[in-house]
């Protein structure tokens, strides 16, 4: 017992260090502001608690010694993947999911019956993870906020409250990464009618004050430029321009 709980310390630890390597979610976005989060700020704790609390329980669990898990929690709606020995595991885990923690909503169950994966193949994972999310960040359709992504086996999940417009976009970022071998995506999205219009008003007013700065440095350019051609013509008439007061 002393060593399996040696080994959750370093494994807890490790999550901020290898960005995705022990477990196949990355952290990529994390440094972005959550103010362009779709949920509230006790959804967002609320999510990181249970993701928190079922890592540490799977850990800690005798009977999950054969298993290997992943868990994604977005809106208290968990996905779990990974492998397990036999069904009556299967079911266990799905059963204690909701026991462990009583916030969650609703359980993705894409666990599968077979033995551990390889730490290369969660490495391999967490690099595809890596690159989607990090290709989130290279487009205008949605932020990279609002979706989640966990790979398991080649398999990518997203996961978000989103439009149908950006869930087309996400889904084509993830099928079509270069150099990885991607097997197939699940989207286990929310979806929205519309985009919320708080959003939509921080837009416009973000578009309106980079159009206004846009304006300033336009017209700072044009009062440069005329100081500078209007000094030049005192140097052409010979004038002495030091004492200038530009």
């Amino acid at each position: 017992m002393m060593k399996k709980t040696r080994f959750l310390t370093i494994f807890i630890l490790s999550l901020g260090i290898l960005s995705g390597c022990v477990t196949t979610t990355s952290t990529v976005t994390t440094a972005i502001t959550v103010a362009n989060e779709r949920r509230t700020t006790g959804e967002v704790l609320d999510d990181k608690t249970v993701n928190f609390r079922l890592t540490t329980w799977a850990f800690e669990d005798e009977k999950l010694s054969d298993a290997h898990l992943n868990f994604m929690s977005f809106d208290r709606k968990v996905l779990v993947t990974g492998e397990a020995p036999n069904n009556s595991i299967k079911n266990y885990i799905v059963k204690q999911i909701k026991i462990v923690d009583p916030k969650v909503k609703q359980v993705y169950n894409e666990i599968i019956i077979s033995p551990k994966t390889s730490y290369l193949s969660r490495i391999k994972d967490a690099a595809i993870t890596t690159q989607i999310e990090a290709l989130f960040l290279d487009q205008e359709v949605f932020h990279p906020t609002h979706i989640k992504v966990m790979t398991e086996n080649q398999v990518v999940y997203l996961m978000g409250k989103v439009t149908k417009r950006e869930a087309e976009k996400a889904t084509k970022i993830a099928t079509s990464t270069k150099g990885v071998n991607v097997k197939k995506v699940v989207k286990l999205f929310d979806y929205l009618k519309t985009r919320p219009a708080a959003e939509i008003e921080r837009d416009r007013a973000r578009e309106l004050q980079a159009q206004k700065a846009a304006e300033l440095k336009k017209q700072q350019a044009e009062l440069d430029a005329k100081k500078a051609e209007l000094k030049r013509q005192l140097r052409a008439l010979g004038g002495n321009t030091e004492g200038t007061p530009f």
